[in-house]
């Protein structure tokens, strides 16, 4: 049965704890992405670094930092992952406007560059939005009926040889305990089409944050814990077999399935990062803005 639902109060949604974050602590290496290289020694990709307009991006990076460490005490896990050469994909939760800047910051940190999907009227912003543009933002005009274009630039930028984040809800979610969402199929179609055209997987690493939907934007003080996971790469070589046979583009069922994938896998991260279990109705459906039966999805989740 899909149950129709309002989103609730601030209130209704948990601060991550100080108890949450040791017992994460415990069973994982935390670090603290708002600095250089918080995993060890790392060789930074420099024709990245010199491509992107280095000064503009170290002086925004700096910023973030300081703004992102005066609002909250953030941790990550799962750093080394983040390859040091070669293209990839980073699908990231948004479950506040806030935690968009964890992962970016984390991905900067660690020496890469990647180009980011962002919603265009964010390079309209006072100051940040040219800096925005400057250190790699793709705007993305919506309900322009552009998606092709968009995805199409997407595509382009995976082939030429350059890493991309893209936050797949597509806007912040609106599933009112801040779960992840239905996902937008454009993760789908980008993922497996520029795979076809490389003619090889292209790693897919969800990025999971929790934490900042409990900060107060005009007084986060005092600081709330926000943690990040940088997972595996998600596995979805099965769906790209016979991608010498699909045409134009990749099958439609193929699109649901990788999207699904992805958003079930997002869903049991954060699950672990909360420490609580997802709504037993199912998932928030942005369509219909309601709850729905969650969808049986393959159960090859990740590559290790």
């Amino acid at each position: 049965m899909v149950s129709k639902g309002k989103p609730s109060p601030r209130s209704a949604v948990k601060a991550l704890s100080d108890a949450q974050v040791t017992i994460l602590s415990n069973k994982h290496r935390l670090v603290d992405p708002t600095r250089y290289y918080p995993t060890g020694e790392r060789k930074p990709n420099m024709l990245e670094i010199e491509a992107q307009n280095p000064k503009a991006t170290d002086r925004l990076l700096a910023g973030a930092s300081l703004v992102v460490r005066a609002s909250c005490k953030v941790k990550a896990w799962g750093l080394e992952r983040i390859p040091e050469q070669g293209v990839f994909i980073t699908a990231a939760t948004h479950a506040t406007q806030f935690d968009v800047f964890v992962p970016m910051m984390a991905l900067f940190h660690m020496g890469r560059r990647p180009r980011y999907m962002a919603k265009a009227e964010m390079a309209h912003w006072p100051i940040i939005g040219k800096w925005f543009q400057l250190v790699g933002m793709q705007p993305v005009p919506r309900r322009t009926g552009n998606a092709k274009a968009i995805e199409e630039e997407s595509i382009d930028i995976l082939t030429s040889g350059r890493p991309l984040t893209i936050w797949p809800e597509g806007t912040v979610t609106r599933d009112p305990l801040k779960w992840p969402m239905t996902l937008k199929p454009g993760i789908g179609f980008i993922a497996l089409e520029a795979s076809r055209r490389l003619g090889r997987q292209i790693p897919i690493f969800p990025a999971v944050t929790w934490g900042a939907a409990s900060i107060n934007h005009w007084w986060p003080w005092p600081r709330k814990n926000v943690v990040m996971r940088f997972d595996r790469p998600l596995d979805y070589a099965d769906l790209l077999n016979d991608m010498d046979s699909w045409g134009s583009e990749p099958p439609k069922a193929a699109i649901v399935e990788l999207s699904e994938r992805l958003r079930e896998r997002m869903e049991v991260v954060m699950q672990e990062i909360r420490g609580e279990e997802p709504p037993k109705e199912g998932l928030w459906d942005y369509p219909t803005m309601s709850r729905k039966p969650r969808p049986k999805v393959d159960a090859r989740y990740t590559i290790e």
